[in-house]
């Protein structure tokens, strides 16, 4: 609610002068007119007596002349639009708007504005040619343009922001260490997130979810704050801007004659210089103006999110209507019994080897666990629904109906991680008789990070969830550092030429290693000729013939082009022809017609 009255509650306000006594009006008692105002009542807008001053009493104000003036208070004296909060109208404290927008932010401050430029100017120099440690370079100014225009707003910094940060940072590592695309794509999209719930602080199921898409929605406030709080502080600092823009000029003159000088005399200087320098041309232009562009929006949107975040965490959902006890807790507890019979029989699996699956079923190893993983992944998925939907309509009558909630809903937890170690079982019986693929260790990875989000539900059932979101949030982010971080594709490698060297494949599968990433070649190193130079051509077509700058290329490319400079692959491609022909992916004979690994 507003602080301030309607306008249909709001009293009329006393024109100038209007304290100043005046004469009664003399009235006959029986001449006055019918429609003529009451002698005692409070003075209207438009029959209000001239000022003090000595204005002239105006014939009667028409309602649209009214409703103008009363615009006018409200919105105060008109100024120029690109002034910080100048003509802008009064917020309106009322609704959905009122409990997220925040009040306007300060004008942008000199120390924001030179790491908004410094970010703009490192995206336009350093990300156009590719992913690597060219985005921390970026992200560390746009980091400390948010964490100036915090400070600027009077924001602290709190435990969970510098958890959010750190973490995003810690994720934008992954492009440095790895070649490989999709665990860098993951890391880079979790680094965003993490970095939007840096700013808007959120804690509520709702916050955490859309925060973390919340930097989105502060880009364009972010561009008119800018524009704004440059003219505004160019409007009266003229004369530093231009002595900035001289001392600018000048320095960047001196390193140009100084540094080709320099790198005229030297030969080593000169391939120093430009290994360090980012190469840019005139076609490339448009491409540049583009990233600048970029940097500069992302930048802006980040310190006005940091100065006056929205405060998603309004946004609320109604708790459903509370169930009786019964209604409630039978549906439950024969989906525990259900569990329960099923885990029965998943235990003699689990625990009892190799032997048991086939004595059981009469399936081979491979065939049981084919059989069942991606059901069980779904039951998984369906179950923490499940517990979603049973916590909405939960009986919340006293102490009785929450130690009913946890009696029901903790066992189906316990029970539904047994089901995840099954299926992490049967992933592993697979894995063994026919390797390791990306699609197998991204669905392994998913499942082992759904087990953790139900020991952390089972955790809040014992301590509260009042931190469960941000807990599930730290856990996804936590899982994405470590998949990049372990490296899938080098595992992959690791595992398959493994299998190889203890002889539990007869050849390795060249079609598949071949389109590994860089990060797969310490391990196909070890493979014997052959079968390295198959599974290697590729991998240094792409390594030895890519001419990337160093802010742009990966520790593991890096790693890759030194063990192929040193032993290059041999043979052409007509020895691969054969290689790897006895091989198995996913259970089946690969096809004899058509067979090119190239």
């Amino acid at each position: 609610m507003s602080d301030q009255p309607s306008e249909a509650s709001r009293p009329p306000e006393k024109p100038e002068g209007d304290d100043a006594p005046r004469p009664p009006k003399a009235h006959a008692a029986a001449g006055t007119p019918a429609n003529a105002p009451d002698p005692t009542a409070a003075p209207s807008a438009d029959t209000a007596p001239p000022s003090a001053v000595g204005d002239p009493a105006p014939a009667q104000v028409s309602d649209d002349q009214r409703q103008r003036a009363q615009a006018a208070r409200r919105t105060g004296p008109t100024g120029s639009p690109w002034q910080h909060g100048a003509g802008a109208p009064a917020a309106k404290d009322d609704g959905v708007t009122a409990r997220l927008r925040p009040p306007p932010p300060p004008l942008i401050r000199p120390a924001v504005l030179g790491s908004v430029l410094a970010t703009a100017l490192l995206s336009a120099l350093f990300l156009g040619d590719g992913l690597g440690v060219n985005l921390l370079i970026v992200a560390v100014p746009a980091a400390l343009a948010a964490f100036f225009a915090a400070r600027a707003a009077g924001r602290r910094l709190r435990p969970w922001t510098a958890t959010w940060a750190v973490g995003g940072l810690a994720l934008l590592a992954v492009p440095a260490l790895r070649d490989a695309g999709w665990p860098t794509f993951l890391a880079v999209v979790s680094a965003f997130a993490l970095g939007s719930l840096a700013l808007h602080g959120s804690r509520s199921w709702l916050g955490v979810l859309i925060g973390s898409l919340g930097l989105f929605d502060s880009v364009v406030p972010g561009i008119i704050w800018g524009v704004r709080g440059v003219r505004a502080r160019a409007d009266g600092s003229r004369a530093r801007w231009g002595a900035a823009l001289r001392t600018t000029v000048v320095a960047m003159v001196l390193l140009v004659v100084f540094g080709t000088l320099f790198a005229s005399a030297d030969a080593a200087f000169a391939e120093l210089l430009g290994s360090l320098m980012p190469e840019a041309s005139v076609g490339e232009g448009p491409w540049r103006i583009f990233l600048f562009a970029l940097g500069l929006a992302g930048a802006l949107a980040a310190a006005h999110a940091a100065a006056a975040p929205v405060r998603w965490d309004g946004l609320t959902v109604r708790s459903g209507t509370p169930r009786g006890r019964a209604e409630w807790a039978l549906p439950l507890i024969v989906l525990n019994l259900l569990f329960a019979a099923f885990i029965t029989l998943q235990l003699v699996v689990l625990f009892g080897g190799y032997d048991k699956v086939r004595d059981v079923t009469g399936l081979s190893h491979a065939e049981y666990a084919r059989q069942g993983f991606w059901q069980l992944l779904w039951a998984t998925l369906l179950t923490l629904l499940v517990i979603a939907l049973a916590l909405r309509w939960a009986p919340r009558g006293g102490t009785g109906d929450r130690t009913l909630v946890r009696a029901v809903l903790g066992p189906l937890c316990v029970l539904t991680l047994v089901v995840v170690a099954s299926a992490l079982r049967r992933m592993d019986l697979y894995v063994d008789e026919y390797g390791l693929t990306r699609l197998r260790i991204s669905v392994a990875a998913m499942e082992l990070w759904l087990g953790v989000v139900l020991v952390l539900i089972l955790a809040a059932g014992v301590f509260g969830a009042r931190l469960l979101p941000r807990a599930i949030a730290v856990s996804a982010a936590a899982g994405v550092l470590a998949f990049g971080l372990l490296s899938p594709d080098g595992l992959i490698a690791e595992q398959n030429v493994q299998r190889f060297e203890d002889s539990r494949s007869t050849a390795i599968d060249i079609d598949y290693v071949k389109d590994l990433s860089a990060d797969a070649v310490p391990a196909l190193d070890r493979l014997p000729e052959p079968e390295r130079s198959c599974a290697l051509r590729i991998i240094q077509n792409d390594v030895l013939d890519a001419d990337t700058p160093w802010y742009a290329t990966s520790w593991g490319e890096a790693r890759a082009k030194e063990i192929l400079e040193k032993r290059p692959v041999k043979g052409d491609a007509r020895d691969c022809y054969r290689a790897g022909r006895e091989g198995t992916r996913d259970g089946y004979e690969p096809d004899d017609d058509g067979y090119d690994p190239y």
